[in-house]
């Protein structure tokens, strides 16, 4: 039974971008679970490690596999037993287990992430503590040196798949988009729209491409998939702004 589940952001896979209070979590844990998600993406495992590593933690690594999602299932079907089963194998490789666990979350574990969902499956509930870490956000607006918003400026952050099925929100002037691994920018009419795109942020792997959207559409898309037959993985996010 899992009482203490600390959640702790590490940013995009960087081991600057752990703040001082994540350091202190991965050091003061008994546990650190460290999920493995199979064929060709060891590089993210390995990230979690070196980053464990950095800490100087004496906390025992468990590790468990990440179950595939069941593409057979409809879109929400398939994410609620995915979760299910992920929580499952949280309690199987923490049985045992002295608290307090901690496990690693890419970016912040507030924003497109389940982690918090998932933990609340457990039963009983563990009592839960979550430490901020830096946003994809974050990272690729500081990699591009660029604001987030314009002045008195509102933002939508959304997903590659609400891009697809809606195209551009009526009404927006930035976007941010996340968890889009098929490009779903090419599908909007690029007249008046600038793209700030970038993946493996704050890694030295990291690939920045900035410009009209009609300009750098084909190069974007040539660039991933190069660096995606090259790493096995990719991460990446883009900011959209509207120039009209």
């Amino acid at each position: 039974m899992i009482q203490d589940l600390w959640l702790v952001g590490i940013g995009t896979g960087s081991e600057a971008h752990l703040t001082l209070e994540g350091r202190q979590a991965l050091q003061d844990a008994r546990v650190i679970l460290v999920p493995h998600k199979g064929a060709g993406k060891d590089d993210l495992a390995e990230l979690r490690y070196r980053i464990i590593q950095a800490t100087g933690t004496q906390a025992r690594i468990v590790t468990f596999d990440y179950p595939v999602r069941d593409p057979a299932l409809p879109y929400l079907a398939r994410v609620e037993a995915w979760h299910d089963e992920i929580a499952r194998r949280w309690v199987t490789a923490l049985a045992g287990a002295e608290g307090p666990v901690a496990l690693l979350v890419w970016g912040d574990p507030s924003l497109y992430d389940s982690t918090l969902r998932i933990a609340r499956r457990l039963d009983p509930v563990p009592r839960l503590r979550v430490v901020p870490g830096i946003t994809a956000i974050q990272a690729l607006t500081a990699a591009h040196a660029i604001p987030l918003n314009t002045v008195n400026g509102p933002i939508k952050i959304t997903t590659g798949r609400q891009l697809r099925d809606h195209g551009w929100p009526e009404g927006s002037e930035t976007l941010v988009v996340m968890l889009d691994g098929e490009a779903s920018f090419q599908q909007l009419d690029p007249k008046g729209l600038h793209i700030w795109w970038g993946a493996y942020l704050g890694a030295p792997e990291q690939i920045l491409i900035e410009g009209p959207l009609s300009q750098v559409t084909q190069k974007i898309i040539e660039t991933r998939a190069a660096a995606r037959e090259t790493q096995g993985w990719i991460m990446d996010t883009y900011l959209l702004r509207s120039t009209d």
